[in-house]
């Protein structure tokens, strides 16, 4: 009373059907999982671009209470060393070893202090959600940003700036 196994048994699978329902829904996930993946590198950089402008802001506050003045913006070079002086000497006094560079682009930060009295800095953020108020200052900055953190508001201004400025003024 053995039970004869048929060729066609041995074979029963996957339908076509079946096989382009499950690549379909594979598809879908691996799409929403790579959308997110690159949003939170972007997220990331912003982030790093905003520490970065932080750190400066140390360094240029404590550069204040030694010299009594801000660097005028030729005083400030990223990439290099913030010192007592401009051109930094061996005895200067090193506030910052190096100061930061945008993270992707490998750009300056837009530094401006006319006078050494304020100050105001500069980052393009990539996230164009994080974008906050730093669109209508009467120094307006100058850094060309990427096309894709470029976003226009209804008068035509592109506000694609984070910014800090010396405790002294008001954004």
């Amino acid at each position: 009373m053995s039970r004869k196994r048929t060729f066609s048994s041995l074979f029963n699978g996957f339908t076509l059907i079946e096989l382009l329902i499950v690549i379909v829904i594979l598809g879908i996930l691996a799409a929403l999982i790579t959308g997110n993946f690159f949003t939170s590198l972007k997220k990331g950089r912003d982030a790093r671009r905003k520490a970065d402008l932080e750190q400066i802001q140390r360094a240029l506050e404590m550069y204040y209470e030694d010299k009594k003045a801000y660097p005028v913006t030729a005083g400030l070079t990223f990439g290099g060393k913030l010192c007592e002086n401009n051109p930094c000497v061996a005895s200067d006094k090193v506030y910052m070893q190096k100061a930061p560079n945008d993270p992707i682009s490998g750009k300056n930060y837009q530094y401006l202090s006319a006078d050494g009295t304020s100050y105001r800095l500069f980052a393009c953020l990539e996230n164009n959600l994080q974008i906050l108020p730093y669109n209508s200052l009467s120094g307006s900055p100058t850094i060309p940003c990427a096309t894709q953190c470029q976003k226009q508001d209804l008068s035509g201004n592109i506000t694609c700036y984070w910014g800090i400025s010396s405790t002294n003024i008001s954004p």
